[in-house]
């Protein structure tokens, strides 16, 4: 089953940013939808259950931003 979730993210100042942290999330298997938002400092995905707040914080790291929340 999936579901919807909502990242508050720390760092992203422009557009190269959501982008790092959009290809980021999408190589996280079970992540099949992104969508960033800089204004908001936010990312909604579509996520398999199995997708675990600690994978979505290595991919958000990866891009070289902070994962503040999931809701």
């Amino acid at each position: 089953m999936s579901s919807k979730k909502t990242l508050q993210l720390e760092g992203m100042t422009c557009g190269h940013c959501v982008a790092s942290v959009t290809k980021e999330l999408e190589k996280v298997a079970g992540v099949t939808d992104v969508s960033v938002d800089l204004a908001s400092q936010s990312a909604t995905i579509q996520a398999e259950d199995a997708v675990s707040q600690d994978q979505l914080s290595a991919a958000i790291d990866e891009a070289g931003y902070k994962l503040v929340s999931v809701s």
